[in-house]
């Protein structure tokens, strides 16, 4: 985990005080339950390490709601056909409900949801917020929310907001290189990419992967962007093969977008993986739908939501915001 803050923190003073850090949490909230000698420890490493208690996340802290609100700055239709934000948002409820932790799901996909949201947010009716898939679309809630000193944790980077907000992610670029790797080792030369929405962490990355991967082979006739949807995989495919027939390796940044992509091969009469090799990213419900069965790069998506609930505590507890990046696998299935 590589740390973001420029300010000591509260794994700072636990780290020299030699506690943890629900025991410094619970010293500057003037809470029980710590030894004398814990609490002298930590008073200690607290002027040694110069650590300044963070007055918004401290206010939340003695006045909390033990709510948590799951926000979703995208439209409804992601709740009902992405199966990762579906996946985001049992794996952070269930975590939130092993501490007892009431949890709030927020849609806030237009101005109109947006400006309901902050306001239900500042006025203090959650503690925290959990963040997952957020586009530039979402920016200016993100803005408000950071300007108004909300703790909150994203599942990846929202572009142009580094080091503002916690983050958990999957690593992307890594995952990204090694399915583009798998297909050429599969003696596939004319390698095209589905690619994310440009203005997703993702799709940027996942695309950064493939074109690093290829090096000077790299072609960008042979990109396409989606959104992440089945239907936007079809229409990339589709483009694809009428820019270039002799294509024999699909990598699509998505499962849905691949499973379209297989639905237009299948279609066009070509054999998968004979003909056209084809590699996915999530290991979502989409990836044992499709025929053949997909390859593709698992997120390790109940260690991503387990971890953001962690970080996003620790900031309500007064931590620095901080970036986790978690590694993929690569999941070989009857595709490639």
């Amino acid at each position: 985990m590589t740390e973001t803050a420029r300010r000591p923190t509260i794994r700072d003073v636990a780290s020299v005080a030699g506690v943890s850090s629900g025991t410094v949490s619970r010293v500057l909230n003037g809470r029980n339950w710590v030894s004398p000698e814990s609490k002298a420890a930590v008073q200690a490493a607290i002027k040694k390490t110069g650590y300044r208690v963070n007055g918004a996340a401290r206010s939340l802290a003695m006045s909390r709601s033990n709510t948590i609100a799951f926000l979703l700055t995208e439209t409804q239709a992601v709740l009902f056909e992405d199966p990762n934000f579906a996946a985001l948002v049992r794996g952070t409820s269930a975590e939130l409900g092993k501490r007892d932790i009431s949890f709030v799901l927020i849609m806030a996909g237009d101005e109109a949801e947006q400006n309901r949201a902050l306001n239900y947010v500042a006025a203090g009716h959650v503690d925290g917020v959990l963040l997952a898939f957020t586009s530039a679309h979402g920016n200016p809630l993100v803005e408000r929310l950071i300007q108004a000193n909300v703790p909150m944790v994203s599942a990846g980077q929202p572009l142009g907001f580094e080091g503002e907000l916690g983050v958990v992610a999957a690593d992307d670029l890594q995952g990204a290189i090694a399915m583009t790797k798998h297909l050429q080792s599969r003696g596939r030369t004319r390698l095209a990419t589905v690619a994310g929405p440009r203005d997703t962490p993702g799709g940027r990355a996942r695309l950064e992967g493939y074109r690093r991967t290829l090096g000077d082979d790299f072609d960008s006739a042979l990109v396409r962007h989606g959104d992440y949807t089945r239907d936007s995989g079809v229409a990339a495919m589709q483009s694809l093969l009428e820019a270039d027939p002799t294509i024999d390796a699909v990598f699509a940044a998505n499962d849905a977008m691949a499973a379209g992509a297989i639905d237009v091969l299948l279609r066009s009469g070509r054999r998968v993986p004979e003909d056209v090799a084809v590699g996915g990213f999530d290991d979502s419900a989409f990836a044992t739908s499709t025929h053949p069965a997909l390859t593709t790069m698992r997120q390790p998506f109940d260690r991503i939501s387990a971890e953001m609930v962690r970080v996003l505590l620790d900031i309500i507890d007064g931590a620095g915001t901080s970036t986790m990046m978690l590694p993929t696998e690569l999941v070989v299935r009857q595709s490639t």
